[in-house]
């Protein structure tokens, strides 16, 4: 660790004890806090390195007209050649993993939505190259603006017919129908976006950012944040209806992002940011029941990620990532949280 992340750890450390708004549980405090963003940080992704975990990288989100998606190393020092700037308000970001873009190629995926261009974009990981001639836009039949602008998003990668898909949300919308999913496919070398459904209720209370998706048992969740956590099925033939409206009772007001711990026999956890308590909940990822709440001293939590594969010797076993109401995210080895 560099001597300005070891200054920016220890400052970081320090406000968490000295500040007095948040949790009252047990303070979990992070492996690692990253080097601070220009502007507003909101959500996180990490991408596994096929060959070296040591090697993998957190991609974060800096939410403003000059804003950029971050890229960091494990040390959460800021990779520069694989940071992308100058984007319009990028809200959240995800990752997809071996898509074809031949008949024999495949990579790995960045996607992200762009609010003020009302579009999502696609960069290959690593090389950090557009797949999306600029971008493509969202929510088109919306005559409302404010229906237009998107912010959530989720990748989904088809057990049945490998097919990739882009699950998108927006700073407003109707009581249903709220989440539109594309269809991600390869037309002359140039990956191609198409509507293929419409899904998703909302109680209208304020609004829906945060989604995940377990792809591994089909399941989309996402935060209705003024309601519950909302499930549904990832798979568009599967249809349309809602499985399960979960957790609201245990937030104290905005339910937030969301990140799914994947384990062994369908086992994990579904973790939400409690985010005006300053504290995580976790639900059991089979019958999504209440486990238990964490303090991981992150303010003010948007987006959060996990990721269960050891990654180096500080992330033995798997890293979750969240982000800090101060322009930066904190990282911890996942065992801190499950305990």
């Amino acid at each position: 660790m560099n001597l300005y992340l070891k200054y920016s750890f220890i400052v970081g450390l320090l406000s968490v004890f000295s500040c007095t708004k948040g949790s009252k549980l047990p303070a979990i405090l992070p492996d690692v806090i990253t080097e601070k963003a220009l502007n507003d940080t909101d959500d996180p992704a990490i991408w596994v390195h096929p060959t070296d975990p040591s090697k993998s990288i957190v991609f974060g989100t800096d939410k403003k007209t000059n804003g950029a998606i971050y890229a960091y190393n494990l040390e959460g020092e800021i990779i520069e050649e694989k940071t992308i700037r100058n984007i319009k308000r990028p809200n959240n970001v995800d990752v997809a993993y071996g898509f074809h873009i031949n008949d024999s190629t495949k990579v790995d995926l960045l996607v992200f939505t762009e609010r003020e261009t009302q579009q999502i974009r696609i960069f290959s990981i690593p090389e950090m190259k557009a797949l999306d001639e600029g971008g493509f836009i969202v929510f088109e039949d919306e005559e409302n603006i404010e229906n237009r602008l998107p912010m959530g998003i989720a990748t989904y990668k088809s057990p049945i017919d490998s097919s990739f898909y882009a699950i998108v949300g927006r700073k407003s919308g109707p009581t249903k129908g709220y989440l539109y999913q594309y269809k991600l496919s390869l037309e002359d070398a140039q990956i191609k976006t198409t509507l293929v459904r419409k899904f998703g209720e909302f109680s209208g209370k304020k609004e829906i950012e945060a989604i995940a998706i377990d792809a591994e048992m089909g399941f989309v969740y996402y935060s209705d944040e003024g309601h519950c956590i909302r499930k549904y099925y990832a798979e568009p033939s599967k249809g349309n209806q809602e499985i399960a409206c979960f957790g609201g009772a245990y937030f104290e007001r905005d339910i937030e992002g969301i990140a799914i711990a994947k384990q062994e026999n369908e086992t994990g956890y579904i973790i939400v940011s409690d985010q005006q308590k300053g504290q995580f909940n976790l639900f059991d990822r089979k019958t999504n029941e209440f486990v238990k709440a964490v303090n991981l001293t992150t303010l003010e939590t948007d987006g959060c990620d996990v990721v269960t594969t050891p990654l180096n010797k500080t992330f033995k076993s798997g890293l979750f990532v969240a982000m800090n109401n101060d322009r930066n995210f904190y990282f911890y080895d996942l065992e801190k949280l499950l305990k």
